[in-house]
């Protein structure tokens, strides 16, 4: 596990984690590999009666650090308790073509 998902992992422990996973997806991305892009699954109590704008706020609030630093994008699934049903629910994330890869 990389220093930058370590430190993902024990600021998300504040919201009290049901179920937590990291994914470092870098790989999937293009340019050289690096801990910049991590998908994150996330059950937490925390989440109840939250839309999911205010979900992901608690999140980037947690991860201001590492949003202005290492981490360039994160994909974020997150649930209440009651909504969790099983790892398969999470969407599979797409291979990443990067803006240099576009065709004009």
């Amino acid at each position: 596990m990389s220093s930058v998902q370590q430190s993902i992992e024990t600021r998300l422990s504040a919201l009290s984690p049901l179920h937590l996973q990291i994914d470092n997806e870098s790989h999937m991305h293009s340019g050289p590999a690096s801990d910049s892009h991590f998908k994150i699954t996330l059950v937490s109590d925390a989440f109840s009666g939250l839309r999911a704008v205010a979900r992901h706020q608690k999140v980037y609030g947690l991860l201001q650090e590492e949003l202005q630093g290492p981490v360039h994008a994160l994909a974020l699934h997150l649930y209440a308790p009651d909504e969790w049903q099983d790892p398969a629910q999470v969407p599979v994330s797409p291979n990443c073509m990067g803006g240099s890869k576009h065709d004009h």
